[in-house]
């Protein structure tokens, strides 16, 4: 059972990979299954420049380095195979790496491995990705439904912790949540799920974000397979999947990318760039075209391989500056003497040039804080080249708003009404993410003040004028019921809330405003455009109230928004109005079943010919303490 001199490389491939546009190197890297001369086994191939040797160790040759030595090519792009008779799949492998840097030995877990062992053991898995995928309608359809000009509802989970079966104290596994999941998913309309990072981790504290296994879904939740059965069944119930993904920064376990073959491979030797202080892990060398090629390639692979509709990349902002978390000295000037890395700002345009070249209907999402400009403009006109970008500073502002005391709102209206003076010049998905519910940041409830009467309004309120907002939206999960406490990785949401009424009544609500905005194409059509968005009156910050007109396609769909943010009802409230007819009232987040009070207005509204905020036409409503109000001109 010797190693036998084999190849799935060509010259042509061998070419690209150095030039780093190579975004196919899973099929040719990492471990495969194949037949040679009659013969099955499996070819290995890494990439391993600094090595003076390189064998397979696994559990077919007792762990023996030397046993099965790998032929390097003549090439010199650094890549060692050779195929091993006999191996299946189902084996387990590492790489024993031996360096020309004074004899370091390495033992490395397989970059593109398709599969790992569940953690904490670290051995590669030799796998194959046959299935039989069943979500043809939705893969047909989706070039025109997962479009931006389409609803956006996603809903952020963790696997490990949004349930858990409690009698025996675990994950649900793939195969459970397909069906629990995706049956949740779809009684309350989101129209998206994100998968916070699945891709397999050493470090369940990490969340995910700590990655070693970039080709493979982790082990902890079932097989390889599994994980597709869960996408399948999520888009046979008409969801979409986004990935959370993770180029920005990776750990430096021994079994990891890190200090690969005794030398800075994967991440950049100088740590001013290759090393990051806030999460005391490694930074890739996005100026090294092997590397690129690699990251590309792990993108592609997700979205080809898992039928992924869209990839949200973390830490953006990380990535994009040189001086990101460091003080001075910390960090060098670009060419031009500027703080931006240019490395990165080349590799993220070729990431999505290669996404969107490959893909219809797919979406890159940036998670972005800074004011970088044109992160979601095509790189054809100087942008990144992302389909959105998350809304931090909305996220930040309205947070701070809405944990004031209604009775200083007035005195803080720029602070609701700013973001729209800056709302269409991204594509911004608006996040109430994760991190907003951890390390003492509280729950999104945990943040609203008042009684509980008024703090259940008062989410209720966050909650509507966020789906009213122009842009796309996310919830993490356990606010769309109310969670009272923040999130815990390790054990499962307070699912037991749902026996109360307040809390039943948020999970309603949610499910009402999905509806409404996948139902109202006011909502969506423009909702990355100026022309969907038209204030009636954002200064009447005496009564904190705020006004607006969301437009589609149709003027005739146009809808009237109304928020007040005091706990006064007001009656007979004027707003102006660009047309006669009249206000029919199809959304109030008063409504008894959502836990209100129940101040609607349940008859339509006669519009009259006085004129009113600037404008001709005017009508009196009721507006429901710490309410929203959402009406369709007719």
């Amino acid at each position: 059972m010797k190693v036998q001199p084999y190849s799935l490389l060509t010259d042509f491939d061998i070419n690209l990979f150095k030039a780093g546009k190579h975004f196919q190197l899973h099929e040719k890297l990492g471990a495969h299954l194949v037949e040679v001369d009659g013969v099955k086994g499996t070819y290995f191939a890494v990439w391993a420049p600094s090595a003076r040797s390189v064998s397979v160790v696994g559990d077919f040759n007792y762990w023996m380095q030397g046993e099965h030595t790998l032929y390097v090519r003549w090439d010199e792009s650094g890549i060692w195979e050779g195929f091993i008779p006999g191996v299946e799949q189902g084996a387990l492998y590492k790489y024993k790496i031996q360096s020309h840097n004074n004899g370091i030995i390495t033992e490395k877990a397989d970059p593109f491995a398709l599969y790992c062992e569940k953690p904490p053991q670290t051995a590669s898995v030799v796998w194959d990705l046959k299935y039989k995928w069943k979500d043809e309608k939705w893969m047909k359809a989706r070039p025109v439904t997962n479009q931006l000009d389409k609803p956006y509802s996603v809903y952020e989970v963790h696997l490990g912790s949004w349930r858990r079966n409690v009698e025996e104290n675990r994950f649900l596994t793939y195969i459970e949540l397909a069906d629990e999941l995706v049956a949740y998913v779809k009684e309350t309309g989101f129209t998206h799920v994100e998968f916070m990072p699945v891709m397999e981790y050493p470090y369940d504290p990490s969340w995910g974000y700590q990655l070693v296994g970039y080709f493979a879904p982790t082990s902890r939740f079932g097989k390889p397979q599994d994980f597709m059965y869960l996408v399948d069944k999520l888009h046979q119930a008409g969801i979409g999947v986004i990935l959370d993904w993770v180029p920005s920064h990776f750990p430096s376990d021994a079994h990891g990318l890190g200090f690969f073959d005794g030398s800075h491979l994967y991440e950049h030797p100088d740590m001013r760039k290759g090393y990051h202080p806030d999460w005391k892990s490694l930074v890739f060398n996005y100026g090294r075209n092997e590397v690129r090629s690699f990251l590309i390639s792990n993108a592609i692979f997700w979205l080809q391989h898992y039928h992924v509709d869209g990839l949200r990349v973390d830490a953006v902002a990380s990535m994009l500056y040189l001086d990101y978390s460091r003080k001075d000295g910390e960090w060098e000037p670009n060419i031009h003497g500027g703080r931006e890395n240019l490395d990165t700002i080349s590799f993220l345009k070729d990431f999505n040039e290669a996404v969107y070249s490959n893909f219809d209907g797919v979406q890159t999402i940036a998670e972005e804080s800074t004011s970088f400009p044109m992160v979601s403009r095509p790189t054809f006109q100087g942008g990144l080249g992302f389909g959105m970008k998350w809304m931090m500073g909305w996220m930040h502002d309205t947070l701070q708003y809405f944990k004031k005391e209604p009775i200083y709102r007035s005195h803080h209206q720029n602070d609701i009404t700013f973001s729209m003076t800056y709302a269409f010049t991204e594509n911004f998905m608006l996040p109430l993410s994760h991190d907003e519910v951890v390390y003492g940041k509280h729950s999104i409830l945990g943040r609203m003040p008042g009684d509980e009467w008024q703090r259940f309004a008062n989410l209720r309120l966050l909650y509507g004028y966020m789906f009213t907002h122009p842009g796309s939206k996310l919830l993490f999960m356990g606010a769309e019921f109310g969670q009272s406490e923040e999130w815990k990785f390790d054990g499962s949401l307070d699912w037991h809330l749902l026996e109360y009424d307040f809390h039943k009544g948020v999970k309603t609500l949610i499910t009402d405003l999905n509806a409404l905005y996948k139902s109202q194409p006011a909502l969506f059509e423009k909702q990355f455009s100026h022309d969907g968005f038209e204030w009636i009156n954002y200064s009447d910050n005496q009564n904190a109230v705020i006004s607006f007109i969301r437009k589609g396609d149709n003027p005739k769909e146009n809808l009237v928004v109304v928020c007040n943010f005091t706990p006064v009802l007001r009656d007979n409230y004027r707003i102006g109005l660009p047309t006669k007819g009249k206000l029919t009232e199809i959304f109030n987040s008063d409504k008894t079943e959502y836990g209100g009070s129940g101040n609607l207005n349940p008859k339509a509204i006669k519009i009259e010919a006085t004129s009113w905020n600037g404008r001709e036409f005017s009508a009196k409503l009721t507006l429901p303490p710490l309410g929203i109000t959402v009406l369709k001109i007719g």
